[in-house]
């Protein structure tokens, strides 16, 4: 028996930023989907984009696909648009796609605005294969140019995680909170997210960030080799 619910959950919650731009770069992901793909679908508005018209092609094409999704929100908007949905539990990712917020010029990234950045490196590091869907404004000179550091973390260990994170030379840190809720942004995780500035972001600070206890995850992606960027 299925939900008898009209709500749509097609609608992004903000205004997107270089939409025709990113309409583009959504049109080509749609492309690459084949029947029978296992997909795992990132997070925010670029993924939002590709979600929307990789619907259309499995419409207009009448194929098959299984999504795995990596938030709540495309997961919502997968069962509105009639994707079939799994976990990492049940499925590999045949392939995944994937926004970022910087991008440089040696594929490193930084990722979770949106939060969701456990479940994104998950896909990531499971599927042979990653587009990140990248427009002009998320290229950087340098790594921490636009945007601080997420470090998740659980939500007992934020002051000890804080004090770490200063010893390693990080320049500020501070708790993220959200508009209209009272205290922490809390993640699909339960847990809490410092974001952090680095002056300097070398090839090893993702995994001595990882060293602290207390630390679920970071938006750092370095050196991760199944990349190619699609813009």
């Amino acid at each position: 028996m299925n939900w008898n619910i009209k709500e749509s959950y097609t609608n992004w919650n903000s205004e997107i930023s270089n939409k025709e731009d990113k309409i583009k770069i959504a049109k080509q992901i749609a492309n690459k989907v084949n029947n029978g793909d296992v997909i795992g679908f990132g997070s925010g508005s670029t993924s939002f984009l590709a979600v929307k018209e990789i619907a259309e092609k499995i419409k207009k094409e009448n194929i098959k696909i299984t999504a795995i999704p990596t938030s709540y929100e495309i997961k919502l908007l997968c069962n509105s648009l009639q994707i079939p949905t799994a976990s990492l539990i049940e499925k590999k990712p045949d392939w995944s796609f994937d926004g970022t917020d910087e991008i440089d010029e040696n594929n490193w990234l930084i990722k979770g605005r949106g939060a969701a950045m456990f479940k994104e490196k998950l896909n990531i590091l499971n599927s042979k294969k990653v587009y990140i869907l990248a427009d002009q404004s998320k290229f950087v000179n340098k790594l921490g140019e636009k945007f601080k550091i997420p470090v998740e973390c659980y939500p007992e260990t934020v002051n000890y995680v804080k004090q770490e994170l200063y010893k390693l030379g990080a320049a500020e840190c501070t708790l993220r909170t959200g508009k209209g809720k009272d205290g922490p942004i809390i993640t699909e995780n339960n847990n809490f997210i410092i974001d952090v500035k680095f002056e300097n972001i070398d090839c090893n600070l993702e995994k001595t960030l990882k060293l602290i206890t207390g630390v679920v995850e970071t938006g750092l992606f370095i050196g991760y080799d199944n990349i190619e960027v699609i813009k």
